[in-house]
């Protein structure tokens, strides 16, 4: 049986940046992706500033293969029920508008960890001392791999979280997320934004921006709602308010499950033992549903507590927990009102957007 340092699951950004810090701190590591590489991932793919940062800091420049058209995002404009419309520019500067499938990979490739794609999680057993992982190739036989670590990034569907915390889906509240792309016959909606909707009627999430020269109609909500109808409804209500004229959705809908609950209630799941859990597969969620800055973060903390447990002879659980608090507190505060109001969470200046607003719409928002 072979044996390595770290094994992570996931070809996520998550992955990406746990990977990075133990490679470069010389442990052995090892990334599982269930699917081929590179792979397509669900995202609206807006980063915000300090995922940028992290990202050049981290990785370098961004190479052009990355980046979706537009290539940068200058902020986000809230729109509420009123009609108001709030644009708020990101501190420091436009951000990426990423391409996920390819700018995972390159980040996972940079990170120097070994790759094993179209490779499944299919069975995790910690024994103390180290972890057994089970993993198939696809077409091919079993493998059984020993790790001292693992680190569970494969998202909000986690397969490492479901060896851990078995119950734990059932537990929380889950939400689909879907968007659907149009060619555009007319949009007032400024491009230059990521545009999102307070609107109790349009579900929880809704929003909208442009992307590869169509118009992507975002909308979220509750599992067991009918994503077609909610979608034409956020259609209806974007041509009848804002002037949004599209053609019919192209074919090329996509959408999956989503867990908002952990991040909004303060209720992550870190892992057990030897097994980390890190990005959304341990409940990282900002609020407008940009999952990639908190992904990178309480990634490269994993990787982080790795290093740490191991210099310091203590158990990785404890340390990991204690590490990630500044995260979670980063996280928490995005879906605090008072702190969105006077503390800037999302790095993008709310209080001065507000104010430059007339006084009754003020009143409004």
């Amino acid at each position: 049986m072979r044996s390595v340092d770290v094994i992570i699951v996931g070809g996520s950004l998550a992955a990406a940046a746990a990977a990075k810090r133990l490679v470069d701190a010389g442990l052995e590591t090892v990334i599982v992706e269930k699917q081929e590489l590179p792979r397509h991932k669900i995202c609206s793919g807006i980063l915000s500033p300090r995922g940028y940062r992290f990202l050049l800091e981290n990785f370098g420049p961004l190479p052009a293969q990355t980046l979706h058209d537009p290539t940068s995002c200058r902020g986000v404009t809230f729109h509420f029920p009123s009609m108001v419309s709030m644009p708020m520019d990101f501190f420091g500067g436009t951000v990426p508008h990423l391409h996920r499938k390819f700018s995972d990979y390159w980040a996972i490739q940079r990170s120097g960890a070994e790759i094993m794609d179209k490779t499944a999680l299919v069975g995790l057993e910690d024994h103390g001392q180290h972890v057994e992982v089970t993993i198939r190739p696809k077409g091919g036989d079993m493998i059984k791999l020993r790790a001292r670590y693992v680190i569970g990034a494969d998202g909000p569907s986690s397969a490492v979280r479901k060896f851990v915390y078995p119950e734990y889906t059932k537990q929380i509240p889950w939400f689909f997320v879907g968007q659907k792309f149009h060619e555009i016959i007319d949009c007032p909606l400024d491009e230059d934004y990521f545009h999102f909707w307070f609107h109790p009627k349009l579900g929880h999430y809704t929003w909208s921006h442009a992307r590869d020269g169509r118009q992507i109609v975002g909308v979220g909500f509750k599992q067991g709602d009918n994503f077609k109808s909610r979608h034409e409804y956020v259609q209806s209500y974007l041509e009848d308010k804002h002037g949004v004229k599209l053609k019919p959705a192209d074919p090329d809908k996509e959408g999956c499950a989503e867990n908002f609950g952990p991040s909004l209630v303060n209720r992550y799941v870190f892992g057990k033992g030897n097994v980390l859990l890190t990005g959304q597969g341990a409940g990282f969620l900002n609020m407008i549903g940009e999952g990639m800055s908190c992904a990178l973060h309480s990634g490269a903390i994993s990787g982080e507590a790795i290093i740490e447990s191991i210099c310091r002879n203590k158990p990785v659980e404890e340390v990991y927990r204690h590490m990630i608090v500044s995260e979670v507190r980063h996280t928490t505060d995005q879906w605090n009102p008072l702190m969105i109001a006077f503390g800037r969470p999302h790095e993008a200046d709310f209080p001065a957007a507000l104010m430059a607003l007339p006084i009754r719409d003020r009143a409004k928002v």
